[in-house]
């Protein structure tokens, strides 16, 4: 028996993406028990149970996340046919949800985002700002700008700037403590760290001649927020372990001053992110491709 109501999927999506039968209804503004019978009309059609249900959360069965990727890029195709047949010849519509780190979207991406915007008057930008890592898979995000290197096979990676970290403090901080020679130096700083996903970022890692040392660095604050980490240091509380595209500003203006220059740094590449095998509209190739040439630019 075959779906009658397309309308239905949403109830699938918006539960999976929620984990809640209850959120779910939320956000689509129909009661809890119509979404209930509407996933159970679903999965009588169908034949197959799409969620395991528990007192805590529903859980999305294979034959459910089978049919979830179907729908969700029947619904992106859908959503970017409309837009297409009510746009003028080459005109861009539709929002694009964006997810990036906190610094780098406040120093650089802020200003090229306007651009982009003032280039394709239709678009409209959705932005997330925060160094949670949000799952383009599961979460509403078109296109997520990540650092670090990319381990999930359902991703599909656009390499947009390979930045190194950059060792620094700002002159008012090296007034009152010397600069560290070597890196075992820093454990007689005062090192300032940020959490990713709940990790936090304590150990460092240089290399001369291609020898590696690592520094557990410790410090009196951290945060979850990296863009804070920049400011802490901008105001001399300590010493900062930063992307050199976070910081190029602060380092060209002297606000920041590089230390152990002689020293190397691991490499942190930058990347688009999008789920693989999800149709991508073209406002989103559009955004990633305006910036791969900016961020070429800058090199």
């Amino acid at each position: 028996m075959k779906i009658e109501n397309i309308g239905d999927l949403q109830v699938l999506m918006h539960t999976a993406r929620t984990g809640s039968l209850t959120a779910a209804a939320r956000d689509l503004g129909i009661t809890p028990a119509a979404a209930s019978a509407t996933l159970k009309r679903l999965e009588t059609q169908l034949g197959t149970r799409l969620f395991e249900r528990s007192t805590r959360a529903m859980r999305i069965t294979p034959p459910g996340q089978i049919l979830l990727d179907y729908a969700q890029r029947a619904f992106d195709l859908l959503a970017e046919g409309e837009s297409q047949a009510a746009a003028d010849r080459g005109q861009l519509l539709g929002t694009v949800r964006v997810a990036a780190p906190s610094d780098l979207a406040r120093n650089t991406l802020l200003p090229w985002f306007s651009e982009f915007l003032a280039l394709h008057p239709g678009v409209e930008l959705a932005l997330t700002v925060g160094d949670r890592l949000l799952d383009v898979v599961r979460d509403e995000v078109d296109v997520a700008i990540r650092y670090g290197e990319l381990a999930d096979s359902r991703l599909v990676a656009r390499p947009l700037a390979m930045g190194r970290p950059v060792l620094c403090a700002s002159p008012e901080y090296l007034s009152r403590c010397p600069a560290p020679a070597v890196p075992q130096d820093l454990l007689q700083h005062n090192c300032l760290t940020f959490a990713r996903s709940g990790r936090r970022h304590r150990l460092w890692r240089f290399a001369l001649k291609g020898q590696w040392t690592e520094v557990r660095v410790r410090g009196d604050r951290t945060v979850d927020d990296a863009s804070l980490v920049r400011e802490w240091a901008l105001a001399g509380a300590g010493v900062v372990l930063k992307s050199n595209i976070d910081v190029r500003q602060d380092l060209a203006s002297g606000a920041l001053q590089p230390l152990l220059t002689e020293w190397d740094t691991e490499p942190y590449p930058l990347h688009a992110v999008l789920p693989s095998g999800r149709f991508v509209p073209t406002r989103v190739r559009a955004l990633v491709d305006f910036l791969a040439l900016k961020f070429e630019s800058m090199a």
